[in-house]
Parts: C-alpha cells; sequence; structure tokens
C-alpha cells in the first residue's frame, strides 16, 4: 500500500475533528501519544458545492485516518475520521469505565441525550444540568469575556486549540511513519461549567 499522502489540504481530521478532540479533552484532559493509519481512498473527486459543480479535482490528503490516543491520563482511546464513507451508525463519542460506559452527543452540534449504562442495566438517559442545549456557537467568546472580567483562565483557550492542532498534526505524522509519536504539546483539562445554569450565565 502507497503511504498517506502528504496532507496538502484540510480533509475530515482537520475539518471535523476538533470538535471531537476538544470535547475529549475536556473529559479526559490532553492526549500524550497517537499512532494510526491514513489514506486516501479515491484518486479523485467530484465538486458538488454549487460554485464549481461537477469539477474532478485529485485528492491531495488524507479523506480516511484511524488514530490511537493515548491520555496523559493513561487513558486508550480510538478517533475515526472520514470522507470515504456513506453513512454510519456509530456513536460519536463513548467512554467506557471500570462500572459503566457514557454516551455523549454530537460535539459539532448542539442537544441530544447523555447516556449511560451502568453494569447489567440497559442505557438510561442523564438528566441535563445545563442550559445552552440550541446552537450555543457564541458560548466560548461569552466566557473569554466573563474570564476577563473575573481574572481567570477561559475555556476555550489559545494553548487548548494549540494542543488540539498538535494532535492532529502527529496523528499524520505518526500514519506516515508508521509508529507511535508523542505529542510535544500539553494543556490543563478546562475547568467544566458550574452546575444548574441558566441560559445568559456562565458563572
Amino acid at each position: 500500500m502507497d503511504p498517506p499522502v502528504h496532507p496538502l489540504g484540510g480533509g475530515p481530521l482537520f475539518d471535523i475533528a476538533p470538535y471531537y478532540l476538544t470535547a475529549l479533552i475536556h473529559l479526559m484532559g490532553p492526549i500524550r501519544r497517537v499512532s494510526g493509519m491514513a489514506r486516501a481512498t479515491y484518486p479523485t473527486r467530484t465538486i458538488t458545492s454549487a460554485a464549481k459543480f461537477g469539477q474532478t479535482i485529485p485528492v491531495e490528503t488524507p479523506t480516511h485516518v484511524v488514530s490511537n490516543l493515548e491520555f496523559a491520563s493513561g487513558a486508550l482511546g480510538s478517533m475515526l475520521m472520514s470522507f470515504d464513507v456513506y453513512g454510519a451508525n456509530l456513536p460519536r463519542i463513548e467512554i467506557y469505565g471500570t462500572t459503566g460506559s457514557l454516551s455523549v452527543p454530537d460535539p459539532n452540534t448542539f442537544g441530544g441525550p447523555v447516556m449511560v449504562k451502568i453494569g447489567r442495566n440497559d442505557w438510561a438517559p442523564v438528566p441535563l444540568t445545563h442550559a445552552y442545549k440550541e446552537n450555543s456557537r457564541g458560548l466560548g467568546a461569552a466566557d473569554l469575556a466573563a474570564a476577563h472580567v473575573q481574572g481567570r483562565a477561559h475555556r476555550a483557550s489559545g494553548e487548548l486549540a494549540y494542543h488540539v492542532l498538535d494532535i492532529m498534526e502527529t496523528c499524520l505524522d505518526a500514519a506516515r511513519e508508521g509508529r507511535s509519536l508523542d505529542i510535544a504539546s500539553t494543556v490543563e483539562r478546562p475547568r467544566p461549567l458550574p452546575m444548574g445554569l441558566r441560559e445568559g450565565q456562565i458563572d
């Protein structure tokens, strides 16, 4: 099999993974090592957006990326990002603990149930404890403003964004080199939002 091509374009990793990696770091903390595989499944693609509809372009970046993630906490994870499947029923994020499992909704959207499975019990929804269940893409900016006023660290920090970028770049490097690679950067796990927030509240 040919090695993965150099990432000249965005691909699914840089398009979609920032949402998921950011959510995982909020849930599990920073990531310290990655490995995986990547490929461009199809040599060309046909544009379907209006401006250049019907044009065929060469694929110059991996479009199917499978990554293994080792968190600084010792937890292990796997991540699949692909433009090459027609559809999937996989859960967006599931976390498997020693006595149960947690399933959370797609971090690229808003809303959806949080589910838990404890022991041999069936999956059951967990009551939501916060507002902001609709499209709340301005929440990070609101938190930044509140943090500035209160003199605390804000959650959507440049350090967090850089760590996510470092992870994605290193995932492609690890796939290209066929080995595990350490992540050079790290970040503190952002503090969770306080319990019981209502719409319009940050702290």
